[in-house]
Formats: structure tokens, C-alpha cells, sequence
């Protein structure tokens, strides 16, 4: 199965706990549109862990972005103090930053800033329509707005034609004041295949305390895990 899933920011042990009810397993598929870094406690054991899972296909969000550009950033400053660099960085992640080495660091570098697939296309924030409401291809969008777009996840935004696209970025709480997945269908398909919605909004606000969700892009069904107090839901 293929599942797609964003802005985790940082929640190691929700991200094992919702792999472990959807049954994640070898031959499975799992898309990160972004924000795996940030707000919850164990940022870098998260990336290490989606970085490393050969089943696992990330894309750069914007706080991923931003941390590259303080990489880059002190490497223009610091070019041959290595040390001092991965000091500063490590320091950016109070409660696990040990955990970052070059090696996650060269990974995270070399993440793309879009996933497009025959049915799909993964972005962190959105695409924009031409004037003729049909999505513009991913490669021909700066990267500011792939990152940090806030007019993709509106209502009425529709495109015409065109893949899915999957994002997050902005919780959808925003949107419709509930942290669940919104799938929008395309006008007369009926059924649940990918192909027959035009977005999925991911972003289930699990940093403000919501679930952490994920669509199984197979049966375009969602799962959701829920940390409480003493235990998991």
C-alpha cells in the first residue's frame, strides 16, 4: 500500500505508532510532504528514522528549508570550522540534537522539493493555477511558493484536470475547524481512487494537540493516532 502524510514536526513516537495500526511493512510506500523537524521533542530521531527507511520518500517543507539556510548560512561563515557548525546546529534541537551527524545533514540536502507520480504530485504548501485554472507544472513554481503557500488550501480553489496533489503545511483546522483529512472530489467521479480527487490536505494540526493522520492513497481511506494522557489512541 501507498500512504502520503505531513507536518509530524517532531513526533517520533506518534509517527511509529500510526506505521504500526496502518501496518506498515515491507513493500509498503510511505510519502512525508514535509515539516518532519520542529515544535514536538524528537526531531532528529524522526528524521533519522525517515531518512534511512529505504520505503520512505520525503520532500523539504519550509522548516526543513529554513534549517538548511542556517546551514548554508554558517557554512559561508564558517567554512572550515565543522565543528563549530554542527555545534550550532545541534543546538537548534534542545531535547535530541546529539542525534544530528553530517550524514542526516547531506540527506536532508539533497531532498527534493516535490514527489510527482503518474496520479500524484506531493508539495508542502501548494500549486498555483494558471489563467485557465489548471495546475502549473511543480518544476516551473519557485520554491517559496511550494514551501510557504496559504491560497492552495481554500475551499475554492479548483483545479481543472490535472494530478492529485497532496499538502499540508497549514493545519486544516483552518479550513473546516476539525484536525481530519480533507480529500475534495472532483465534480461527477464517484468511487475511491486517487485520480478522482484533485487535492488532500494533510496537515492534521498535530503540533496544536490533533491527531496525527495519514491517507492510504490506494483506498483514499485515512488513519489517525492521538497521543493522550497516559497512553495512545
Amino acid at each position: 500500500m501507498r500512504y502520503v502524510i505531513s507536518d509530524i514536526h517532531g513526533e517520533y513516537g506518534l509517527c511509529m505508532r500510526l506505521l504500526e495500526k496502518i501496518k506498515f511493512s515491507g513493500g509498503d510506500t510511505l510519502y512525508v510532504c514535509g515539516d518532519i523537524i520542529d515544535k514536538g521533542r524528537e526531531s532528529m530521531r524522526l528524521l533519522n528514522f525517515l531518512l534511512n527507511e529505504p520505503d520512505v520518500k520525503c520532500i523539504l517543507g519550509n522548516h526543513e528549508y529554513a534549517f538548511l539556510a542556517l546551514y548554508w548560512s554558517l557554512m559561508r561563515s564558517s567554512p572550515h570550522d565543522f565543528d563549530r557548525v554542527l555545534e550550532t546546529l545541534r543546538r537548534q534541537f534542545p531535547y535530541d540534537g546529539k542525534l544530528l551527524g553530517w550524514d542526516i545533514i547531506d540527506k536532508l540536502e539533497a531532498l527534493p522539493l516535490f514527489i510527482e507520480e503518474e496520479e500524484f504530485i506531493c508539495v508542502h504548501a501548494g500549486l498555483p493555477l494558471d489563467d485557465d485554472c489548471r495546475i502549473v507544472p511543480p518544476q516551473s513554481v519557485k520554491d517559496t511558493f511550494l514551501l510557504n503557500d496559504r491560497s492552495f488550501l481554500r475551499p475554492e480553489v479548483v483545479p481543472k484536470d490535472g494530478k492529485c496533489v497532496c499538502f499540508g503545511h497549514t493545519p486544516v483546522r483552518n479550513v473546516c475547524g476539525e484536525d481530519k483529512i480533507l480529500a475534495y472530489k472532483r465534480e461527477g467521479c464517484h468511487g475511491d481512487k486517487i485520480s478522482n480527487y484533485y487535492k488532500i490536505h494533510l496537515d492534521t494540526g498535530t503540533w496544536l494537540g490533533g491527531p496525527l493522520g495519514c491517507l492510504c492513497i490506494d483506498t483514499c481511506t485515512s488513519r489517525y493516532v492521538k497521543k493522550l494522557f497516559g497512553g495512545w489512541r
